[in-house]
């Protein structure tokens, strides 16, 4: 039967029309759990190849196999075991583990140790690890005595093997949830999925964009204790973005904040007004490490270390008068980029 031309053309609008609210690949869908003793989330568009239950156990697969090399909270996890050898004793590790360990062995040469992910005993001391929380400051003999043990030259790793020189205690806590969060971007990208947003404790990563072409928008906060305030907004396209701060994770002792930074070079919290800095990079494992590092060096030696290196970073400096802004040529860069897009 032909179908008159009059009747067939408000047919195919309307078909066209049907197609268009179904476009499954703006369809925003979402993704959470708990991970890292935080909690992990992806929002992405179009449809994984495998379906979107085979994508959450991937994802959770990932992520269980960093927590099982990572995981200073799991007696069984590698990084334990090498915390509990003895001296000479070396431990077999997996290739993930010796790729982060290698960056954070990177970021500590190029800091001239700044940057320390065998800090651990001192974290511990001053009451921001696993033992009890302090209210005042740790005696001078134990801070010492802590120190003793903290040096990321101490380390050898030669190909899966990483040796034990004696009372050395490994926390990769501060870039492992950036290589988590590139991890999971693996995942999504290994499915087919090219936009997407991945979030794991505060630190992200974009790929792609949101829905209709809009850029993945992230917020900085401002870096005040016991509030919530936007400090800035950041359009996100195929970048990582990891932030370090003092604001949230501290104690006060006769009018003096000690921050849960702690500089591995001195053996006491980093005492200067840096309240937060903000890394932008290609790898997430890669801004993680240097948002902690910047944040030991502190503004002027950190601000000095990342222009030199053309990072874009934001720094956010307490003063009188309030919060701060100062911003690498690249953060600008990037900013006024996208200020000029939109």
């Amino acid at each position: 039967m032909r179908i008159p031309l009059f009747r067939l053309f408000p047919l195919l609008a309307l078909l066209a029309l049907l197609a268009a609210c179904d476009d499954t690949s703006d369809r925003l869908s979402a993704l959470n759990g708990p991970t890292m003793g935080t909690t992990w989330s992806v929002k992405f568009t179009g449809t994984p190849g495998g379906g979107v239950p085979a994508l959450r156990k991937d994802i959770e697969s990932a992520l269980e196999q960093v927590n099982a090399d990572m995981s200073t909270y799991r007696e069984d996890a590698t990084i334990s075991r090498f915390n509990r050898a003895d001296a000479g004793r070396a431990v077999t590790v997996s290739k993930d583990f010796a790729k982060v360990l290698k960056e954070a062995l990177s970021i500590s040469r190029d800091t001239d140790g700044a940057y320390d992910v065998t800090v651990g005993p001192l974290v511990n001391l001053w009451g921001f690890g696993p033992d009890p929380e302090r209210f005042e400051p740790p005696p001078e003999a134990d801070i010492e005595a802590a120190r003793a043990r903290v040096g990321w030259d101490k380390l050898k790793l030669n190909g899966d093997q990483l040796a034990q020189p004696g009372g050395v205690y490994l926390d990769l806590s501060s870039i492992a949830k950036g290589f988590a969060v590139d991890k999971v971007a693996e995942v999504l990208e290994s499915a087919g999925i090219k936009n997407y947003l991945v979030e794991i404790g505060g630190e992200l990563r974009a790929g792609g964009h949101k829905p209709y072409g809009q850029p993945w928008r992230v917020a900085v906060e401002r870096p005040i204790a016991g509030v919530r305030e936007m400090e800035k907004v950041i359009a996100l396209e195929n970048l990582a973005i990891a932030t370090s701060g003092d604001y949230r994770n501290f104690f006060e002792d006769d009018g003096t904040l000690y921050s849960h930074t702690i500089d591995p070079r001195t053996g006491y919290p980093v005492g200067h007004q840096l309240g937060s800095v903000t890394v932008l990079h290609s790898s997430c494992m890669v801004a993680d490490g240097l948002a902690t590092a910047l944040t030991v060096l502190g503004p002027e030696k950190g601000r000095a270390f990342a222009e030199a290196r053309e990072l874009p970073v934001l720094f956010i400096v307490r003063t009188k008068d309030g919060p701060e802004e100062i911003m690498t040529p690249a953060f600008r860069t990037l900013l006024e980029a996208e200020e000029g897009g939109n």
